[in-house]
């Protein structure tokens, strides 16, 4: 295990170091969350020209639980587990790009977790009407998770467990989405 976490330290430190201070305010500007605001307003135009406006209602719903579900799961493990993020890192922070830095815990990515839960929930439910979706969606959750990787503000492996964990409850919150679009369709 040791030699995972050392591999995953040298990972960072690695990607991290590849930054330059030309492009940090592009990558703070990414890790933002109201910078993404036009692109969720599109997220919902697609839902809207998918769905009836009553289905819609129950999609956001479940949108909002699933966020707060993974944010949730993501306090937990951060306090849980109790994984300083590499900018609180006394041992790593002379050999990094500092830019920006969080609270004390970084295990897993909130960010990394939200976006995938977004890129999988929204695949799964309008990608049938827009194929082209899934691809971009998940480029964009990608960018979104690197982004915390560039600013030191997590380890690779926070990025990556995030992503699943977005991934895997995205999912689940899409099916089960599926599940009450169809009974509610049936009423």
């Amino acid at each position: 295990m040791l030699e995972l976490i050392d591999k995953d330290r040298d990972l960072l430190l690695y990607l991290n170091n590849l930054g330059d201070a030309s492009y940090d305010p592009f990558w703070l500007l990414v890790t933002g969350k109201w910078v993404w605001i036009p692109l969720y307003i599109i997220f919902l135009y697609l839902i809207f020209k998918t769905y009836k406006p009553k289905s819609v209602i129950f999609i956001l719903i479940f949108i909002a639980l699933g966020i707060t579900f993974t944010d949730q799961i993501a306090g937990i493990f951060k306090y849980g587990i109790a994984r300083l993020r590499p900018c609180h890192d006394e041992a790593l922070i002379p050999n990094m790009r500092m830019i920006t830095c969080g609270g004390q815990y970084g295990f897993f990515s909130s960010h990394a977790a939200n976006s995938f839960f977004i890129a999988s929930f929204l695949s799964l439910l309008i990608s049938h009407k827009y194929h082209w979706l899934p691809v971009c969606i998940f480029v964009w959750a990608t960018v979104v998770s690197y982004s915390r990787i560039y600013l030191g503000v997590h380890f690779p492996m926070d990025v990556i467990f995030g992503a699943l964990v977005g991934t895997l409850s995205g999912g689940l919150f899409a099916e089960i989405t599926k599940i009450v679009l169809r009974k509610q369709q049936s009423i």
